[in-house]
C-alpha cells in the first residue's frame, strides 16, 4: 500500500465523516490510527475544541506525550476554564514525571469540578 493511498483514506469524506472515524478508532484504542485523521480536522478547523482535545487524548493514549501536551496547551488557550483539558495536562506532566507542573493544573482541574477537599 503506497503512502499516497494512506493519506488518501485519512483525508476521504467530509470533516463530519472524519470525525466520525477518528472516534470509531480512538474507541477501537487505535490512537495512532485516530490521531492521524484527527490532525487533518485541526489543521482544518484549529479553533474547535473538541478535534483537539480528542486529539490530545489520542497523543496521551499512544504516549506522545509531547504532542499531548501541545495540543492541550492550545485548549486551554482557547478555553482556560476546559476543565477536562485541565486534568489531562496534569495527568501528560506527571506522566512525564514533571510532578512540581503538574500539581497546579491538577488542582485547579479539581477545583472546577467541585472536589476541592474538606477543610476542618
Amino acid at each position: 500500500m503506497s503512502d499516497t493511498y494512506d493519506d488518501t483514506y485519512y483525508e476521504f469524506g467530509t470533516p463530519a465523516e472524519r470525525w466520525d472515524r477518528a472516534r470509531f478508532f480512538f474507541d477501537a484504542k487505535e490512537y495512532v490510527t485516530s490521531a492521524r485523521i484527527l490532525a487533518g480536522l485541526v489543521a482544518e478547523v484549529p479553533e474547535q475544541v473538541a478535534p483537539r482535545l480528542l486529539l490530545a487524548r489520542a497523543y496521551y493514549h499512544s504516549a506522545r506525550l509531547g504532542k499531548a501536551e501541545a495540543e492541550l496547551n492550545a485548549v486551554l488557550e482557547r478555553d482556560p476554564v476546559e476543565h477536562y483539558a485541565r486534568l489531562m495536562l496534569g495527568r501528560t506532566l506527571e506522566r512525564q514525571g514533571r510532578h512540581a507542573e503538574a500539581a497546579p493544573h491538577l488542582r485547579m482541574a479539581a477545583a472546577m469540578s467541585g472536589e476541592l477537599p474538606d477543610v476542618a
